[in-house]
């Protein structure tokens, strides 16, 4: 009796932790992606601030808009996807911020295990001349130095690991990365320090070609996007969309939403 008794109340405790540390990962997934700017008119008919988030959320994917965290809203939060936050009412970062000129410098400073030297960089050039096809844009390489769009890969450090909890360690930048699978890359807009960098998940397993693993050239011209201003895009189609799609080099077009986004910012080829 006493050890069913201890049993159940075992039990008890790990679905109540599951449930915990499900709930953390749900705050801070919301809280990561979708802290937008409070808008009263909104907010004020939701007392609750994660369900004013998953709306948003919702909003911005063309969901239904429940403020309930269904099946649907639950299966994208577990796709793999760039690590900038959404903005479902820009195309680009607020305030149109971009380069105060079309010649910028680019450097990579380290390289993936899964990929030859010769094979990121090749992914990289042609990731940088998705844009340049579209705009007045030049980028030219730096082997050393500080340059405009510096990229690197890292990874996260745990820290600690108690009751499964851990602790991540950042790369230099106050946003570390999650290990395999959920936050591929991300890249910061136009400007000083951290400005213009790209930063890739090294946990992540990296090709630059077939299926089964994340393809650089799709991630690297994504995340120069941002390092060159452009925000998420809702509409599935365009290179901006958030969560990862597979693009080979080959079959690539640039989307009209990704041209008209980068275009107003730099203008016409």
């Amino acid at each position: 009796m006493r050890y069913g008794v201890c049993a159940y109340y075992c039990h008890s405790l790990l679905v109540l932790h599951q449930l915990a540390v499900f709930l953390i990962c749900f705050q801070s997934y919301l809280d990561a992606f979708y802290r937008a700017p409070f808008n009263p008119d909104v907010q004020k008919r939701s007392l609750d601030p994660l369900a004013y988030r998953l709306q948003h959320m919702q909003s911005f994917f063309g969901q239904e808009i429940t403020g309930w965290l269904d099946s649907e809203t639950l299966d994208l939060m577990k796709q793999p996807r760039c690590g900038v936050p959404d903005v479902a009412e820009y195309n680009f970062f607020p305030r149109k911020i971009k380069w105060p000129t079309y010649n910028l410098t680019y450097r990579i400073v380290n390289y993936a295990p899964d990929l030859t030297q010769e094979e990121v960089d090749q992914s990289i050039h042609l990731a940088f001349k998705v844009w340049i096809d579209v705009t007045p844009l030049n980028f030219f390489r730096l082997s050393f130095g500080t340059a405009d769009i510096m990229i690197s890969f890292g990874t996260k450090v745990v820290l600690w690991h108690i009751w499964h909890s851990v602790c991540f360690i950042e790369h230099g930048d106050f946003f570390p990365f999650d290990g395999p699978f959920s936050q591929l890359a991300h890249a910061f807009p136009p400007g000083e320090n951290f400005g213009g960098d790209v930063h890739f998940d090294d946990d992540e397993t990296w090709t630059n070609a077939t299926r089964g693993a994340f393809n650089l050239f799709t991630v690297a011209a994504h995340e120069i996007g941002h390092a060159l201003g452009l925000d998420h895009s809702s509409n599935p189609e365009a290179l901006m969309y958030p969560l990862y799609t597979y693009t080979g080099t080959r079959d690539f077009v640039l989307s009209e939403d990704d041209v008209e986004g980068i275009q107003a910012l730099y203008g016409i080829v």
